[in-house]
């Protein structure tokens, strides 16, 4: 491979990231927004910074590494619906499990042992943690409903 073909690759997959990023983080930024006012309501104080910027950019970086795997690959010949119904549906799997992972990893830098972070994990409200699951959902359909129309050369 060329240095000049590397380095345009290198620029388009940086561009990528960014564009996912920037994606996400408007999408978590406005939820966490919405979080806010409500926990506010409540007498809660609660202003996560940096936290949408954050999420965004490691599951950016997830996506990415799941289509330099080929996640969803195997969709191409399916219809655009079923295929992005088919892509979201493991791109959120990934999610799931990659950030189940970022967890654990967190946990052990923080000092915590497995068993206590999986404790602490189970200890979350199993409604939040759906309602948060689904709104993942519902932010990876239009992004990958995107890059499958770009793909097919449709936009």
């Amino acid at each position: 491979m060329s240095e000049g073909s590397l380095k345009d690759r290198a620029r388009e997959e940086l561009r990528n990231y960014a564009i996912v990023a920037a994606y996400l983080y408007v999408c978590f930024g406005a939820i966490l927004l919405y979080k806010t006012a409500l926990l506010r309501e409540e007498g809660v104080a609660f202003l996560p910074h940096g936290l949408a910027a954050i999420k965004a950019l490691i599951l950016g970086k997830f996506i990415l590494l799941g289509e330099a795997v080929g996640v969803g690959s195997r969709a191409h010949r399916r219809s655009l619906v079923s295929s992005v119904a088919y892509k979201a549906a493991l791109f959120f799997l990934l999610l799931i499990v990659l950030s189940a992972v970022e967890e654990l990893i967190v946990g052990k830098v923080h000092g915590h042992s497995l068993g206590a972070t999986i404790a602490e994990f189970r200890e979350r409200t199993g409604l939040e943690m759906l309602a948060t699951s689904l709104l993942m959902l519902l932010i990876l359909i239009p992004l990958i409903a995107f890059k499958e129309l770009r793909r097919r050369n449709v936009v």
